[in-house]
């Protein structure tokens, strides 16, 4: 059996419908799906490279706070240190000083205490005298 014509005109209509359907709109639809898949790709890779680079800079920042910290804490330490040192030192000069002012005050008393009671056996003896004087007298 042949063909009629209008058979192949058909066929002929409905292959030239699909190239010009296919060329027309599904090629460009296929390529913008194309192009914003490829975008969403380059937006995540971005995202992901974003996130990477931000890990790295928070790790980088906790190391280089730790490390001031720790460098802080150490210089606490040392003037913590040096101050304790310093005031020991002061205390034992304090102790030192207090304890000479102290012989020194004790020796001026006992010096002034000697020589107040030389200067009282001095006047008791003097007193007696004229005493003995006044009451007797007579000179002794």
């Amino acid at each position: 059996m042949i063909p009629d014509i209008s058979t192949i005109w058909v066929v002929f209509f409905l292959l030239l419908c699909t190239w010009l359907l296919n060329t027309l709109i599904f090629q460009p639809i296929l390529r913008v799906i194309d192009a914003r898949a490829a975008a969403v790709k380059d937006a995540r890779d971005l995202a992901d490279t974003a996130a990477s680079r931000a890990a790295d800079a928070t790790a980088r920042y906790d190391t280089e706070v730790a490390a001031a910290r720790a460098e802080v804490y150490g210089q606490i330490d040392t003037t913590r240190k040096a101050a304790l040192d310093r005031r020991a030192e002061m205390l034992t000069e304090t102790r030192a000083l207090v304890e000479r002012e102290t012989k020194e005050a004790t020796a001026a008393v006992a010096r002034d205490s000697a020589a107040a009671r030389e200067a009282l056996e001095r006047d008791a003896h003097d007193m007696s005298r004229a005493i003995v004087t006044r009451v007797l007298g007579r000179a002794s």
